[in-house]
């Protein structure tokens, strides 16, 4: 372990411990003054794990009248420090995190959940302002909340509210398999706790106390259900002077991956490969509709994936042993949720299967939706914009220019993300443990060996038949890449990549090895596919299935078709062995799909 390593502070969401501990800080402050001048009541929504509650914890330092005398101290030195706005340190705060609340019960549940969490806030805030007049609290947290505002006007001040998470119980509550959507209409339809409770916000916001709102969370799809409970809200997600508000650039990175390269003694060489898996591995957010071309220096790091690897790397000088951070592994439920909705499935799929050189299946919409609630994704909506833009607030899809028209294209951001689509869709299809460990058997052969057969074999025996149950097909050579990613997907060991961009051409799957895996008996892989339909061979269905793999492969269409993949992937070939040179174990196949049913390479 290395003993001197910089300070990073994974997991780590308070301001203050991280600026007198010593943490690594990157400054956004003087959106400070920025968002004074925006508006009162606002919503900043990123999806999960990016950052929010720090920022959050930021402006709860900045503005706590209780903590004037640490100004200096924190923000000395940061970009707001020498010329604060005059509201700082001026405000009674508090904060309520509504991720903390339980959901596992039913609605009265888990109004008892939210009353307590906020009562507990309310007689803190009391506990920390002497000034404040105490009263003694009751069950009814809506009614304390109303008293407290009361109190902190007679004492001459104004209260900041901050809301952590304002989705996130609302949510776990609309995803849980314990009645969600009925539990959840309860929870903010009609005279619902959480519509009630924000109703109540409004009320006190105005001129009776409530100075300011500052609200985080992942969709505005809760607040499109209570709207009307409060309709104040600003939302400020997509205004492209917070683009990077939560998150790393590249500059910034880059000169963090430096700093640690240098307490390791790794060379020029390394450093630059680190930086190019973490590109490859945590790049690719844009949250700006603005940005019509963003270039992948302007794209944003997911900070969490970022410090995970940062600090491994600066701890041990040596990559994570797994790419991708456990505590964003559970995104993947939230791709399985959106899968059950209507026409879901489909919009997952297609998403997976999206790329480059077939622009025509990406997912394109006009701009994201930013009202919309339970009900236009549950009652079969006409378009994919529901759908879409929840996997975009999610953080599994993000934005990646225009088309010709001008709609906005949206792609899965980066391989770590991918992992995820990549895993539901293999939890989907393969539930059965004799099959999962037989597809094992044959990834690990494929990847040590470079010996096909064993995979095809469960492709054509398994896999196929699964997805034409499931409608899950194309007609096309999407299909057969799509059977190869979801059972060949190992970021342990591999930079895995849906049609690699190869000197303007690209390649159909590419296996890179992660260059701290080099030192292990594993092989680099290019694939390329082809698909022909029972039609082209000019024989019947029946024919062909009986036919063995050596018949197939001396049908004139499939040595044709073999014979173009075949020269794509010499061409490739070149292109890899010059940027990768000796260290490069690549071996290149040749797949045809036939039908659906039949593989050869």
């Amino acid at each position: 372990m290395n003993p001197t390593h910089t300070k990073f502070p994974y997991g780590i969401a308070d301001f203050q411990a991280i600026r007198e501990e010593g943490y690594l800080y990157i400054d956004r402050t003087d959106r400070i003054r920025l968002l004074e001048e925006i508006g009162k009541q606002i919503l900043f929504l990123r999806p999960r794990r990016f950052g929010k509650s720090l920022w959050l914890s930021t402006l709860e330092n900045y503005y706590d009248l209780a903590r004037s005398e640490r100004f200096d101290g924190i923000f000395g030195g940061l970009k707001i420090g020498p010329n604060p706005t005059p509201r700082h340190n001026s405000y009674v705060v508090m904060v309520w995190d509504f991720s903390t609340v339980d959901t596992q019960g039913d609605i009265e549940y888990i109004r008892g959940a939210l009353y307590r969490h906020i009562n507990v806030c309310i007689d803190d805030t009391l506990a920390r302002y002497p000034e404040l007049e105490r009263f003694p609290l009751i069950d009814d947290a809506i009614a304390n909340f109303q008293a407290l505002v009361k109190a902190i006007a007679r004492a001459d001040h104004k209260l900041y509210l901050f809301i952590d998470e304002y989705d996130s119980f609302a949510n776990e509550v609309l995803v849980s398999r314990l009645r969600g959507i009925d539990r959840y209409r309860d929870l903010v339809g009609g005279e619902g706790v959480l519509k009630s409770l924000f109703k109540a916000i409004k009320s006190v916001a105005r001129g009776q106390g409530l100075d300011r709102v500052f609200m985080t969370g992942v969709s505005p799809v809760v607040m499109s259900d209570i709207s009307s409970g409060y309709n104040t809200i600003q939302t400020i997600s997509d205004y492209p002077e917070y683009n990077d508000l939560c998150g790393f650039t590249t500059d910034e990175l880059r000169a963090i991956l430096d700093r640690v390269a240098a307490e390791c003694g790794l060379s020029p060489d390394q450093a630059d490969e680190a930086m190019e898996t973490m590109r490859t591995f945590y790049n690719g957010y844009c949250f700006s509709p603005r940005q019509a071309s963003p270039t992948h220096d302007s794209l944003i790091y997911n900070p969490t994936l970022a410090l995970y690897f940062l600090k491994e790397l600066a701890m041990y000088c040596e990559y994570p042993a797994r790419i991708l951070d456990s505590n964003l592994a559970m995104d993947r439920n939230r791709i399985q949720f959106v899968a059950g909705l209507p026409h879901g499935e489909r919009l997952v799929t297609q998403a997976l299967a999206a790329n480059e050189a077939n622009p025509d299946q990406s997912i394109f919409i006009d701009r994201p939706a930013d009202r919309f609630g339970v009900e236009d994704m549950l009652n079969a909506p006409r378009d994919d914009t529901f759908l879409a833009s929840l996997l975009y607030y999610l953080g599994v899809l993000t934005l990646a220019g225009r088309d010709e028209q001008g709609r906005l294209r949206l792609t899965i951001p980066n391989l770590v993300v991918r992992s995820l689509y990549a895993e539901r869709l293999y939890d989907a299809l393969v539930p059965e443990y004799e099959d999962r460990e037989t597809r094992r058997a044959a990834a690990d052969r494929f990847y040590a060996y470079a010996d096909p057969e064993p995979l095809c074999d469960f492709i054509e025996q398994r896999f196929f038949k699964v997805f034409d149950n499931r409608d899950l097909r194309w007609s096309n050579e999407l299909t057969v890449k799509t059977a190869f990613l979801t059972l060949l997907f190992n970021d342990t060991f591999y930079i895995m990549d849906s049609e690699t961009a190869i000197d303007r051409g690209y390649s159909d799957l590419s296996l890179i090895l992660r260059p701290d895996m080099r030192k292990y008996k594993l092989l680099d892989h290019l694939l390329e596919f082809k698909y022909l339909p029972w039609k082209a061979l000019g024989r019947n269905s029946e024919a062909v299935r009986a036919m063995t793999r050596e018949e197939l492969r001396e049908l004139s269409p499939v040595v044709e078709q073999l014979k173009i993949a075949g020269a794509q992937l010499a061409r490739y070939r070149e292109t890899l062995e010059r940027v990768y040179g000796k260290k490069l174990r690549l071996h290149t196949h040749a797949v045809v799909c036939i039908g659906l049913e039949r593989l050869v390479w």
